[in-house]
């Protein structure tokens, strides 16, 4: 597949001084502008209610991608040049969305929603009231509401304001790349394909060793929680990634649609259950 650079856009992440932004947005742009796959034309503009400004948020973002790109060769100053020089920031007073509107440069634009569930609601209205409707790509990240009620209802909310081609769920964990080649690793591996099945796997652990602690993210996992921040979405994907059957073509919609029947068979099984205890370590003791 031969990659080329997207046309002219903006970028606009909604909640740039939270932990998202700094460990994973802002250091992939960078990664994408070194690799030449950022638009010519645009700016990045970060939006939040910290009292930051242009140099400041460069700042912030020049330690993030020393510390979080994937690149092991270090800062490339030009590249760095090119690509801080579309950083601009806005800080989320009254009128703040319109002054988001003004600095786009281009009719086309993609807007980050970095943010808890519980800002979710006055963003997406606030959007559609600055008119940053028409020429734009919405990114909600996870998680999606609090509970089945509050999803639906963000759904409706979206609804009204955006076209459903505008909008993109995601969850930033399948971005990884061991997850990514889970597909390849199951169906393309002729060892593995032919018994990957409940005739020869006798059952499945999913384990997520994570080396980072709550740190400064205090705040979010009063209000997620840590089921929500990992069960009902990383751990979810992946076990669909292992269960689900081959999708007809390795694209979106089939691999939604393979997705869906394992959640809708585990709907089916009452008996299948999560345990949510660690394992205990070799040897017995835990």
């Amino acid at each position: 597949m031969q990659l080329r650079r997207p046309d002219p856009q903006d970028v606009v992440i909604v909640g740039v001084s939270g932990d998202l932004a700094r460990r994973k947005l802002i250091p992939a742009l960078y990664d994408l502008a070194y690799d030449r796959l950022t638009p010519v034309d645009g700016r990045i503009i970060g939006y939040a209610s910290r009292e930051w400004d242009d140099d400041y948020l460069r700042q912030v973002a020049r330690e993030s991608v020393q510390r979080f790109s994937r690149r092991r060769d270090g800062l490339d100053e030009r590249v760095w040049d090119q690509f801080s020089s579309r950083l601009h920031y806005v800080r989320s007073t009254h009128g703040g969305y319109a002054r988001v509107a003004d600095l786009c440069s281009s009719g086309e634009r993609l807007i980050y929603l970095a943010v808890p569930p519980a800002a979710l609601h006055g963003v997406i209205t606030s959007l559609g009231t600055a008119g940053l409707v028409a020429g734009t790509r919405v990114i909600i990240e996870k998680p999606f509401g609090s509970d089945l009620e509050s999803a639906r209802h963000l759904n409706g909310l979206l609804r009204q304001v955006f076209k459903e081609s505008q909008v993109y769920r995601i969850d930033h964990y399948l971005g990884k790349e061991t997850v990514q080649n889970l597909l390849v690793f199951r169906f393309g591996n002729g060892i593995f394909e032919p018994v990957w099945n409940r005739r020869y796997v006798d059952h499945v652990q999913i384990s997520v060793a994570e080396e980072l602690g709550v740190e400064g993210r205090g705040v979010y996992y009063e209000e997620a929680g840590a089921l929500r921040d990992m069960l009902q979405n990383h751990l979810m994907q992946l076990l669909c990634l292992i269960a689900m059957e081959p999708p007809a073509r390795l694209d979106h919609r089939a691999v939604r649609n393979e997705k869906s029947k394992v959640l809708e068979a585990i709907l089916e099984r009452p008996e299948v259950h999560f345990p949510l205890t660690p394992p205990s370590p070799p040897g017995g003791r835990g």
